[in-house]
């Protein structure tokens, strides 16, 4: 996808990383900060999964599924301690000289899981506790919640909030990152994209995307109002406000990442800058394949009675969106690849 750079532009690369003006040093005090905040809000999360691991049943009730299946749950509860301790690796990356030379891909993949994982847990946990207020319906899940069976609710308010501060945090450093290494590959308007800029086959791809798209929001949508078309019987009845919201999260997040590879294929919004519907790719995309991966995994793995098994729609949904996720992850990679060739660069 040939394009030529704005008049005045220097190539970015690895080794000559240009600031814009006012831009501040990756070991700048407010960075150090944020690198401190991101670090300090694993600290919740890694202290009670070590504790699970050493066999503490700490916020978890007795009868709970996680004292069931100890070996396999404590696989799973270290691959998630690996998982978020990837965040400390990050917000160091992020904030050391170093990190400049790191390649594009090493950072942008790991921090692409990590915005997808964490947007959605961002915006559904404070969505839940607002819908709870409203309804005057206090902190507690509903009875028949996963939620009610597995972990005490304050274990969710402090791992929540821990992992909202480092959304927040990790978010900002990024966006300072990208600033310094990659400012070049998304300045301009969208008007500013040359003819052939998206080649028919990318064009092709962005339609798919939005097609999927659309399927997985309907799906989601519908169980989102009430609908149980095509949830396992077990899930069917024990849903409640939380899950409504959850559901509502998961179909507003496939809708940023078909509008905007369809912004960047067919030039629409020609006059906005080129890095909002780039934004939108990276959140709706993430969010979307990494929370429909996992849910995808966890159905092909679930074990049980016929009525707590996910259905073929569920699984279905979530390999659509995992699917639609990982296409839009794809075209935005090749769109600015080519974008850092035709600007002398590297990505």
């Amino acid at each position: 996808m040939p394009l030529t750079p704005p008049a005045g532009t220097a190539a970015t690369t690895t080794r000559d990383t240009r600031r814009p003006a006012g831009a501040t040093t990756p070991t700048s005090t407010p960075r150090r900060a944020l690198r401190a905040v991101a670090v300090i809000a694993c600290l919740p999360y890694l202290t009670l999964k070590v504790l699970w691991v050493a066999g503490s049943h700490l916020g978890i009730p007795d009868g709970s599924g996680l004292l069931e299946h100890r070996l396999r749950t404590a696989a799973a509860h270290g691959a998630s301690v690996l998982m978020d301790a990837c965040v400390i690796v990050l917000a160091l990356l992020l904030t050391r000289p170093w990190g400049l030379r790191v390649k594009a891909w090493l950072l942008a993949v790991p921090m692409w899981l990590a915005t997808g994982l964490l947007a959605p847990v961002m915006t559904g946990y404070p969505l839940q506790l607002l819908v709870r207020a409203v309804r005057g319906a206090g902190v507690r899940p509903p009875a028949h919640s996963d939620r009610a069976v597995f972990l005490h609710e304050w274990v969710f308010a402090v791992v929540y909030t821990g992992f909202i501060v480092q959304g927040i945090a990790l978010g900002a450093l990024f966006v300072l990152y990208a600033r310094d290494r990659w400012a070049p590959l998304w300045r301009g308007p969208l008007g500013d994209l040359p003819a052939g800029a998206v080649p028919r086959v990318s064009r092709a791809a962005a339609v798919a995307v939005a097609a999927l798209s659309l399927l997985a929001a309907v799906t989601h949508s519908l169980w989102a109002t009430g609908s149980v078309v095509g949830l396992a019987p077990a899930m069917a009845e024990g849903r409640g406000a939380d899950e409504y919201v959850l559901e509502a999260v998961f179909a507003a997040f496939t809708l940023p990442a078909a509008a905007g590879v369809l912004m960047i294929a067919f030039g629409l919004g020609r006059s906005l800058p080129l890095r909002l519907p780039l934004a939108l790719a990276w959140l709706g995309s993430g969010a979307t394949a990494c929370w429909g991966g996992w849910l995808w995994l966890s159905s092909g793995v679930f074990g049980g009675p016929a009525a707590d098994r996910p259905t073929a729609l569920m699984i279905l949904t979530y390999a659509v969106q995992m699917i639609a996720g990982l296409t839009v992850l794809a075209l935005g990679a090749r769109f600015l690849a080519a974008r850092s060739r035709h600007a002398g660069g590297r990505p």
